[in-house]
């Protein structure tokens, strides 16, 4: 089995359905105000967004640096699925919504990106690395790692395995869930210096239910 191919069509065919999905339950506004409560956000901040799909977290990344009055700095985003990234350009499109750069690319094999892709200060991935062959989470989390500046950070947003979960993400959108310490273990060995659990802020709280937020210094 494929995974990445899986992937690439289960979101070819359902992409319009996930954001239906993550709307209703509240994701993007949760995420936003995660970002908002940040204290990695800051003016000129240099970002990419791995696994980007169509946007959610680097529109809600953009829109609590404004809130905050940050000028947002350099914004790269990438996907493995072109469907995804259309919509994604779309948004941006109907926003006029300009800086924000999308490609196309997998997170195993990010020789792909343009050369000028690093030196990031900050790394945000969500619901993304569930699509990866479960030996490779290591291997995918120490190459965006290797994109980070020296004090750079990555922030993991990622299913947990739990009763509710398991139908709902795991069978329905046929993902890997992971426990917080498969989490943790992986981040030791991609090499990260401080790993840290996260927590959704008050009134999104329920969303640990879904999942980890992981924060992790290179």
């Amino acid at each position: 089995m494929n995974q990445a191919s899986d992937a690439v069509r289960l979101y070819t065919n359902r992409n319009r359905s996930y954001v239906r999905f993550v709307r209703s339950a509240g994701y993007p506004q949760g995420l936003r105000a995660y970002f908002l409560g940040s204290p990695l956000l800051r003016a000129d901040l240099r970002v990419l967004d791995a696994g980007c799909g169509t946007g959610i977290v680097t529109l809600a990344l953009r829109e609590a640096l404004l809130r905050r009055g940050c000028p947002p700095g350099p914004l790269q985003s990438f996907d493995l699925t072109p469907a995804m990234i259309e919509h994604f350009r779309q948004s941006l499109r109907a926003g006029a919504i300009t800086g924000i750069e999308v490609v196309q690319a997998n997170v195993l094999h990010l020789d792909a990106l343009p050369s000028s892709w690093t030196n990031y200060d900050l790394i945000v991935s969500a619901s993304m690395m569930e699509y990866l062959p479960r030996n490779r989470l290591a291997d995918a989390l120490g190459g965006l790692r290797g994109l980070l500046h020296q004090e750079g950070h990555l922030l993991l947003f990622i299913t947990r395995r739990n009763w509710l979960m398991r139908p709902l993400i795991g069978r329905w959108w046929d993902a890997n869930l992971y426990e917080a310490g498969e989490l943790e273990q992986s981040f030791r060995r991609a090499g990260f210096s401080t790993i840290a659990f996260g927590k959704f802020p008050l009134p999104f709280r329920y969303l640990a239910l879904w999942g980890y937020i992981v924060e992790a210094r290179r």
